[in-house]
């Protein structure tokens, strides 16, 4: 009997007590779950069909949510009716997306097509300035070493397009379904944002009650530190990026460089990728500079230089100011996973989803901190010198 008893306490004592293997034991689970859900992949797929049809007109409506929301809340906290403000904010978006259209798109499409014909004979262009700097004969070497011809960019790019629209030909079937899913995420999107901006603050009660009720406290905390992070970076995001789109055209055409609209309209759209949208946006602009002239090239790296301090000193740190707290290299390689993993939605949604998992983690590590008393600090009752006296001498 003594013995079952002290084999239960070394039982006890070696797995039930110690966090550590606990911790192991835990990881163990999860792993198999993982395991399991991954070979049992097919039960999900209704619940990934579901999340791929509603993520667009998600995404579309969450960001105008954020852009929109603070102003109808502005305007109650006056007086006005939500309704009444939303039926005006409508009317406005309608306005203004009828001028694009009569004013800016077909400006924009005569840019465009301009730049699609004249591409062979910027790559040219640029083939012949690359031999000017560098040397014919290192020129044709490095060619034929590396096995690449700049002057058959403009034909490999024409017989890629082809081929594209060919195989986009070939799969009608799927090419018209990603339009239909398009059109009609777009066509979605005034709706839910309609209920969204009239209802959206009656939702975080809504789910708060799915929650038990000792965890609603802490769960409406994270739920509004979410919100926060998340509504400050689209909306600061947005307004920065159309911030440089409108600086980068008023330079542009200033300095004279063709197709302004479209480099900077790909100025704008990039600049919501932090740190890496701007070095992409530079690209095209620095070619079609470098083939119009030196001078030009040096007029296009003055107006950059201007934009980016303007945008760096003065409307970021307005706009977005430091909320996120997230270190510059850490949200470069957060893109490039996210990119990795998720393409073109990875890039756009990594910081955003970053600021909500480092809340959700930040959470958990404070609820283990505090349950787990590991990180408590140690109490040392070290012997003070009245104390260490009389350790050494017992008489006194």
């Amino acid at each position: 009997m003594e013995n079952s008893q002290t084999w239960s306490g070394r039982f006890k004592n070696l797995f039930i007590n110690n966090r550590f293997v606990l911790f192991l034991l835990i990881l163990l689970l999860i792993g198999l779950n993982v395991l399991v859900f991954y070979k049992i992949s097919f039960v999900f797929r209704p619940i990934t069909v579901l999340l791929k049809t509603v993520l667009l007109p998600v995404l579309l409506t969450g960001a105008i949510y954020y852009l929109l929301n603070p102003l109808v809340d502005w305007l109650e906290r006056k007086g006005v009716k939500r309704v009444y403000t939303i039926a005006a904010l409508y009317l406005l978006i309608i306005g203004l997306l009828t001028i694009i259209i009569v004013s800016v798109i077909p400006l924009l499409q005569e840019q465009i097509i301009r730049l699609i014909d004249n591409f062979p004979r910027y790559s040219y262009e640029v083939q012949l300035q690359f031999e000017s700097l560098i040397g014919s004969d290192f020129f044709h070497q490095f060619q034929t070493t590396i096995g690449f011809d700049p002057s058959t960019i403009g034909d490999t790019f024409s017989k890629q397009a082809t081929t594209i629209l060919n195989g986009a030909w070939s799969s009608i079937g799927g090419f018209l379904g990603t339009i239909k899913d398009v059109i009609l995420a777009i066509a979605t999107v005034p709706f839910i944002l309609f209920y969204l901006l009239k209802d959206g603050k009656k939702l975080p009660q809504y789910i708060l009650r799915f929650v038990p009720i000792r965890l609603r406290e802490s769960t409406h905390t994270v739920m509004t530190e979410m919100n926060g992070q998340i509504s400050h970076y689209i909306r600061g995001q947005i307004i920065v990026s159309f911030c440089i789109g409108i600086l980068m055209y008023i330079g542009f055409l200033i300095i004279g460089l063709d197709y302004s609209l479209i480099l900077a309209l790909i100025a704008s759209c990039t600049s919501i990728v932090p740190y890496l949208g701007p070095a992409i946006a530079i690209t095209p602009a620095l070619i079609i500079a470098s083939v119009t002239s030196p001078f030009m090239l040096l007029k296009l790296i003055v107006v950059w230089t201007v934009v980016q301090l303007i945008e760096g000193k003065f409307i970021s740190p307005q706009i977005m100011g430091k909320t996120l707290r997230v270190h510059p290299i850490t949200i470069i390689f957060v893109i490039l996973t996210a990119g990795n993993l998720f393409g073109f939605f990875g890039i756009l949604l990594a910081v955003p989803g970053y600021a909500v998992l480092k809340v959700v983690v930040t959470h958990l590590f404070d609820w283990f901190e505090r349950r787990s008393h590991l990180y408590d600090p140690i109490e040392q009752n070290e012997p003070n010198e009245d104390n260490a006296d009389t350790m050494e001498n017992p008489a006194l």
